[in-house]
Order: C-alpha cells, then structure tokens, then sequence
C-alpha cells in the first residue's frame, strides 16, 4: 500500500474511530489523543497489513479498541452528578466546583457533518445520548467495548472475537452482561424526541424564548414533572419542577437577567450555548446546556455544563457583542 493510499483509506474511519473513542473514554479531549494514537499505531504497522485477513476499518478497530483499553486501566469512570448521589433540595447550597473528579463531556454534533451517511447518523446519534454514554461509563471497559462493536458498529461476534483474540462464546457472554447492565439506564427510545421533530424544535425555542426573557413560570410549562437538572463539575443537581425553578431564579438574581442563547446540538440532542449578561456590556459564555427532549414536546432533563474544555472542543466564542 502507497503511502497516499494508506493515508487515504485510513483517514476516511477518523470521524468514526473519535465517536468510538469517545463512547469509551467519556471525553472529547482524550477520544482525539487516542485517534492520534490509533493513527500512529496503524502508520508504524502498515507494511504489515494484510488485506486478506481484515478490511482497513476492522484493522483500525482492532488498533483503536487496545489503544482505548490500555487508556482505560486504572482510570475513574466519568459520571455526571445524577450519578454520584441523591438530588438536593436547597437551591442556595454554595456552588462549589468538584475538580478533582473527571466529568463525562458532551459531544459536539457538528464533528458528523458534512455529508455523512444519514442512516448511519440515527445509529450514532442514538447511542451518543449522554444518559446512555453516562451509563457505559459503568461498565467494564472490555463489555463497554463489545457492546459498541456489536450493538453500535454491528461487527459479528467473530469479528469481535478476533479483535479482542478472545473466544465467540466468551463475546456473547459479555454482551449478556452489557446488556443487563444497561438495561436499568436504557434510553426509552419512543418517548424520547428527535433534534429534527418539530415538538422537540419548538420545545426548545419555547425554552430559550423563557429564559431570555427571564421568564420562570414560562419555562416551569415546559418541564415534565420529574425533569431533571445538573450542572458538572459542581456536583450538584436537581429533581422536579419546583426545585429546577427554585433554582432558576437563583441564576437570574445571581447573574441578572438578558441573556442570550445560541442553539448547537450534541450527542444527537439539541443544545444551546448560554451567555450571560456582562455588566460592562456584551455578553460572557456561561455554560453549554444540553436537552432531552420527550416526544410530547416536554424538557425531562438538562446538563448544564461549564468547563473551558468543553467550550473549546464545541468551538464557542467567549463573547458577544
């Protein structure tokens, strides 16, 4: 294989191998570094890629699955607050940041554009909700892997037996068990919206309309009654109509009131990037807030999300004029 040729076929599978990586990792940040890692893995090793034995992208699995294992030994899983504890019931607890734990991080969903397959945007977009990501987090690294190569990327259990040179039986088993283990998490998928159905598009637009206007009795309509509110890395979150806007009308008197709010998308579900007014004028970036969204049109969960990488990796301008 010539070196543009290896370049050529290699690179097509980078978008895809980072979702993979991310999956894995929870992190942005560290999904790129393993993808360089896999890259340079699979240029040192080309001249003994054999085409008779694996296709290029099963090749770069194989690469990238021991890549993200060995990253993984030894390593926190990465949570969001739900996950850590119960929900509070004051909304004036001091919001003190937790740095010391590693946050999972959205995924921006502007890294799959640009003419990607559509049906194999529904897969990944499904399996990239962060509830679903988040629940991963919990499982051994080696199921979470089997199960993103079998359920996600629909590689056979042989294939996944040879990547990991383990046996067929001892894949399924696995798969078994990541299944179960996921089960308790698992994203409901008809109750939930799609970022491009209309509910969801105007549930949205009804949300960002209440909260520039500062309108919490306005955005309390829009909530389902168990909705769900966190805010990584303070280790916080809140459950419920009441306490979500109890706390709510913490942030307008603690920040004032004007905002702005300029829509994205990640992990397959709509977002916003949220940007506080700033005394001397303009506006300052604030957080990154990522919805789920009900097929009744209804908000059931926001993480609000306030972390310099996460607004680096979604490319957002720190100001507006």
């Amino acid at each position: 294989m010539t070196t543009i040729d290896f370049e050529t076929r290699v690179e097509r599978h980078r978008r895809e191998l980072l979702a993979y990586c991310y999956r894995m990792l929870g992190s942005v940040n560290e999904a790129e570094d393993l993808v360089q890692e896999t890259m340079l893995r699979a240029w040192k090793a080309r001249d003994r890629y054999d085409e008779r034995k694996a296709s290029v992208r099963t090749w770069l699995y194989r690469i990238a699955t021991n890549v993200c294992l060995t990253a993984l030994e030894g390593k926190a899983r990465r949570p969001l607050p739900s996950g850590l504890g119960a929900p509070s019931t004051d909304p004036d607890t001091p919001l003190l940041p937790a740095f010391d734990v590693p946050w999972l991080q959205p995924f921006p969903d502007a890294r799959f554009r640009d003419g990607d397959d559509p049906a194999a945007r529904v897969v990944r977009r499904d399996s990239m909700r962060l509830a679903l990501v988040a629940a991963m987090q919990l499982l051994p690294p080696r199921q979470r892997a089997i199960w993103v190569l079998r359920e996600v990327l629909e590689f056979s259990a042989a294939e996944v037996a040879g990547l990991l040179d383990t046996s067929v039986a001892s894949v399924n088993s696995a798969l078994q068990r990541a299944r179960a283990g996921l089960a308790g998490a698992a994203v409901v998928e008809d109750e939930l919206g799609q970022p491009d159905d209309p509910a969801v598009h105007e549930a949205v637009a009804a949300y960002v309309r209440a909260f520039e206007a500062a309108d919490v009795a306005g955005l309390v309509e829009l909530l389902t009654e168990d909705a769900v509110l966190e805010m990584p890395p303070v280790p916080l979150w809140y459950l419920g109509r009441d306490d979500y806007a109890a706390f709510i009308r913490r942030v307008f008197a603690m920040r004032g009131v004007g905002w702005r709010m300029i829509p994205t998308g990640a992990n397959g579900q709509p977002a916003v990037a949220a940007y506080a007014p700033n005394p001397e004028g303009g506006h300052q970036l604030h957080t990154l807030q990522v919805f789920t969204v009900t097929s009744g049109g209804k908000v059931s969960h926001t993480v609000v999300f306030q972390d310099p990488a996460v607004f680096a990796a979604f490319d957002l301008p720190a100001v507006l004029d």
